[in-house]
């Protein structure tokens, strides 16, 4: 999805110019990905299938659905609904990111749209339409689809060109693909102000260090971020305070906003979209490794020495799922694009109507504090020793029996719902809980 799928961050360096098999578009010789050479069981290089993009691609291909170009969007209005991406999702990005560097800037911000597993990233004026999901066999993959008339529309692969960004190590040797949000300083034609400044975020950082290049609207009362700071140089920077913007429920007076489907860039989408885009690298790099380290071996679980190596990552994988050390909120925090009312809406519940989707918004983000990608296809491709690694850590945890960080930082209450909400919706979950008399 460009040069960072959700990121304010770098465009490409000459040094990292494409070089994908998947690049012709780009006039790019072929190379081999290291994934395929560090991670050979991945198959990373080969077509993703396991992907709503992919499917997407293949229902145009049979004639099933199609997609309609309309000023000034293109085909964005009509790729959204196709992809089930509600428009109340929308974020506005205005430091200069993706492969469309040139035409970003707080004046024409770059709009990124998403559900669970799928995002659609859309510049004003732009060759193409960025896209990125979560494939359950190959994590992060990424997409363009050319925004004009003529050919049928088609959904093209990259990856060189995203990978450079977007890689753990930005293909160095041992890292993973991975989807990016940052914060950093810039000023309003996007372009970075200060080194100091940014940060790769995660579900951790304290909302003052969140959203600096980002737009943001809703009510954080008195709890301040660096979204909406529009400045010119890094000297106006010395007095924060004065150049914040917050709480706003309307973007319209600081840019004309009548090419975007809404005038919002929804504080609660910003949280929910972070905290998702953590579990999934986590995700990823689970499955990477113990894909690797299991393969070839017959045996059920890896030797001890492999899964020590593994644990970390296992492990790392839990805790975000469970929103260990996740930053708390200190007052009310309110959105007002209609995302939380969408969001809520989707997802399986308990008897008791409760799911891991209600929002809490008061002094954490969820109510039942466990990721809902729980549930996700992702998850669910996990290698079954990894997904009863997590789910033995889950049941720990829940039941007491675990007295670590994570299980401290739940109430009894919170322990009881969770594991309760868990049981009732996730059966092999529940299978697993039923065999160890936790259930």
């Amino acid at each position: 999805m460009g040069s960072a799928a959700l990121a304010a961050g770098h465009p490409p360096s000459p040094e990292t110019a494409p070089t994908s098999s998947n690049s012709a578009a780009f006039g790019a010789p072929p190379t081999t990905l290291p994934y395929d050479r560090e991670y050979p069981v991945i198959h990373y290089e080969r077509t993703p299938r396991d992907n709503a993009i992919a499917r997407l691609q293949g229902r145009l291909d049979r004639g099933e659905v199609k997609l309609e170009f309309r000023p000034p969007r293109g085909y964005l209005d009509s790729l959204l609904a196709a992809l089930s991406i509600d428009p109340s999702s929308q974020t506005l990005v205005y430091s200069k990111t993706s492969l469309q560097v040139g035409r970003i800037s707080a004046a024409t911000p770059r709009a990124i749209y998403f559900n669970d597993d799928t995002y659609v990233a859309w510049v004003q004026g732009g060759d193409n339409i960025e896209l990125a999901a979560m494939d359950a066999k190959l994590g992060q993959v990424f997409y363009v689809l050319r925004n004009g008339t003529g050919p049928a529309p088609h959904l093209q692969r990259l990856s060189i060109e995203c990978l450079s960004c977007h890689d753990t190590y930005e293909l160095s040797g041992g890292g993973v693909p991975r989807f990016l949000l940052m914060s950093t300083y810039v000023d309003t034609h996007g372009n970075q102000l200060t080194h100091e400044g940014q940060i790769i975020t995660s579900d951790q950082t304290e909302l003052k260090y969140r959203w600096g290049g980002w737009y943001v609207t809703g009510q954080s009362g008195s709890q301040v971020h660096l979204g909406n700071i529009l400045v010119h140089n890094v000297e106006e920077l010395i007095h924060l305070d004065q150049v914040r913007r917050g709480n706003l429920d309307t973007l319209q007076g600081l840019f004309d906003t009548r090419p975007y489907l809404t005038d919002k860039s929804d504080i609660v989408a910003l949280l929910v979209l972070q905290h998702q885009v953590d579990v999934q690298n986590a995700i990823t790099r689970v499955s990477f490794e113990v894909r690797n380290a299991l393969a070839g071996q017959r045996a059920a679980a890896p030797p001890a020495k492999t899964r020590a190596r593994l644990k970390p990552f296992l492990d790392d994988l839990v805790d975000a799922m469970l929103f260990v050390d996740a930053a708390r909120f200190t007052g009310k925090i309110t959105g007002n694009s209609g995302f939380d009312r969408w969001f809520q809406s989707r997802g399986p519940r308990d008897g008791a109507g409760r799911s891991l989707r209600e929002l809490d918004l008061q002094t954490r983000l969820f109510k039942y504090p466990l990721s809902y990608l729980v549930y996700s296809p992702a998850f669910d491709a996990l290698p079954d020793y990894a997904k009863h690694y997590v789910y033995d850590r889950f049941i720990a945890i829940l039941s007491g029996r675990d007295t670590s960080t994570a299980s401290s930082q739940l109430s009894p209450g919170d322990r009881q719902a969770i594991l309760q909400i868990l049981t009732a919706t996730k059966p092999d979950f529940a299978r697993v809980a039923a065999a160890k008399g936790s259930a």
